[in-house]
């Protein structure tokens, strides 16, 4: 099993570039796989309340809460670890045009060797979404053609795009990623985003789900993915969980659901204290 850290996003400190570089040195040299940065461009002070992981409708974020931009924070802890992987969980994809967001990607993962991985969702928030110039009903299918493009755009060669929101003609674009793409995960729980991640998807993140809901989310997943001349088993699993929280239990249904990954959550700013955690946590699962 490997396992990726979520940054303590809660406690406003994620644009510290000591603490965020001393966080990632860390889980580098302890064994941890990954490292997530999440992102939202603005929140809204009066936002809908549709934040759909939590019932009050609310996201654990403050309203003024300190999210750098995830591809940015991503590059800069890229120069500061070896093995670790980083990962966006989740990049609200509709905000960005894909020609550009391509090749900050493949710049990212030609510098780094190769340790990018893109995770994508639609995003949940309205005013954020139209704050970007992007109508949120078009949100999905945008999304769908973002993916096409940006494939397009990282494989060897000349390429051309004709589709219902990007277009261009003959364009090269290089650098290419290593090994000719980036990852992508597909983030969300609704029955769009796992068909999607059946369709599209190099990986799957189902936000929120447990029990059967998650059970039945994988069956569609796979079942969509036949459907489309995938195989299901190439199609990474990635779930949640706390960092303080992670036990034996939590190791054997991970194992058994066929997860690939378990991305933790951090609460501390505490740099003293998360590295104790980090480190019980290593002595336990990792070493």
């Amino acid at each position: 099993m490997k396992f990726g850290l979520i940054p303590p996003y809660r406690a406003s400190i994620t644009h510290d570039s000591e603490f965020m570089s001393a966080l990632a040195i860390e889980a580098d040299e302890l064994g941890f796989e990954s490292i997530y940065a999440v992102e939202h461009a603005i929140v809204a002070s009066d936002y809908e309340k549709k934040y759909p992981y939590d019932g009050s409708g609310e996201m654990a974020l403050a309203e003024d809460c300190s999210i750098p931009d995830p591809l940015d924070l991503l590059g800069h802890l890229g120069a500061k670890t070896k093995n670790l992987y980083l990962a966006t969980g989740i990049l609200v994809a509709p905000n960005h045009h894909p020609v550009p967001l391509a090749k900050r990607c493949a710049t990212i993962s030609i510098l780094t060797g190769g340790r990018l991985r893109l995770g994508v969702g639609v995003g949940w928030m309205k005013e954020e979404l139209e704050a970007c110039g992007v109508p949120f009903e078009t949100r999905g299918k945008r999304l769908d053609e973002m993916i096409e493009v940006m494939r397009k755009l990282w494989a060897d060669g000349v390429t051309e795009h004709s589709g219902e929101f990007f277009n261009f003609g003959k364009v090269n674009s290089y650098p290419k990623p290593v090994g000719g793409s980036v990852p992508i995960h597909i983030g969300g729980h609704s029955k769009a985003a796992i068909k999607r991640a059946g369709r599209l998807g190099d990986g799957i993140q189902p936000l929120g789900l447990a029990g059967d809901d998650l059970t039945d989310a994988l069956n569609l997943m796979r079942k969509t993915a036949e459907e489309a001349g995938r195989d299901p088993s190439s199609i990474e699993l990635t779930l949640g969980n706390g960092l303080t929280v992670f036990d034996e239990a939590a190791l054997e249904h991970a194992v058994a659901v066929g997860a690939d990954r378990v991305a933790l959550g951090t609460g501390t700013s505490d740099m003293n204290k998360l590295s104790d955690q980090l480190k019980e946590f290593a002595s336990k699962f990792i070493n």
